[in-house]
């Protein structure tokens, strides 16, 4: 993977937020903007909050719009609309991705911070390649082989994130339901609760275990991952997955209170160095 490779999603975010800073300064509505490039109201949302790609044509026509006729600075901005188009890493795994996620592993490759919650099973880019198999084929239900080995092969290209060189800071919480939870035989977990142990003493990882014995916590509605990214423009963004869908959170309020669960479960389970012995202790169990 690439440093520049998952640019493209953050590129889109960066446009969007110019595009409706630009907007909002002329004071044109989304709805006027939308007619303009002869688009919806929530087409100009999509695109503000860089959910969507840019057609070249629709940004020339909304920087007239906006009153921007200076070359150079319509020429950066649409130079940005070309780099956002370029395809991910991820793009050729798309067959076996619901559709939300591309959006997410773009996010993900971006991200100087990511903190996470989990309570199902252990996180993608925590998990061994056989627990990995384990988790999707139990996910895949009646999916070809060949299917499950993408799915697989995907989660660890993303694992290359972890140990790269520029790799950011992640802050895991996991529930001791996930590792609790059997993926797999014996043998499976048993090496799973090893490279947690391992992973856990690389020096942009903390990993804490939320154990059983602490009763209810700030965790309750489930998991959730936050994710911070090094430019400033760029506000942290709150990701949700469900059965069908995904939700991507950035309002400041939204934020704020994943952010204070999260911060509130940090500090009610046990430190890094505690996990590892809890980790050890499941280890022998296993």
């Amino acid at each position: 993977m690439s440093a520049g490779e998952p640019g493209s999603v953050v590129r889109r975010m960066l446009l969007g937020s110019q595009l409706r800073r630009l907007r909002e300064a002329r004071g044109i509505t989304r709805e006027a903007a939308g007619y303009s490039i002869r688009a919806s109201e929530s087409k100009i949302s999509r695109m503000e909050l860089g959910r969507v790609s840019f057609k070249t044509r629709d940004v020339e026509d909304l920087l007239t719009l906006y009153g921007i006729t200076d070359e150079m600075e319509r020429e950066s901005l649409l130079s940005l609309a070309r780099e956002a188009n370029v395809a991910g890493w991820w793009h050729s795994y798309t067959d076996v991705l619901p559709s939300w996620f591309p959006t997410y592993v773009g996010l993900e490759g971006a991200a100087s911070l990511i903190r996470v919650y989990e309570v199902q099973f252990v996180h993608g880019l925590l998990q061994t390649e056989e627990y990995a198999r384990a988790v999707v084929r139990r996910g895949m239900t009646g999916a070809s082989q060949a299917d499950v080995e993408r799915r697989v092969a995907l989660r660890l290209e993303r694992q290359k994130h972890l140990f790269a060189n520029s790799a950011p800071e992640f802050h895991f919480v996991l529930d001791e339901a996930a590792l609790r939870r059997p993926y797999g035989d014996r043998e499976v977990m048993r090496g799973q609760l090893q490279h947690l142990i391992d992973v856990s003493q690389r020096p942009n990882v903390r990993l804490q275990i939320m154990p059983f014995g602490f009763g209810g916590h700030s965790g309750e509605s489930g998991a959730f991952t936050v994710l911070s990214f090094p430019d400033a423009d760029l506000s942290d963004v709150v990701y949700l997955e469900q059965l069908t869908s995904a939700l991507y959170l950035d309002k400041r309020e939204d934020v704020a209170q994943y952010e204070q669960a999260l911060k509130e479960l940090q500090q009610d389970s046990p430190g890094p160095d505690e996990s590892r012995d809890l980790l050890r202790g499941l280890l022998q169990l296993s």
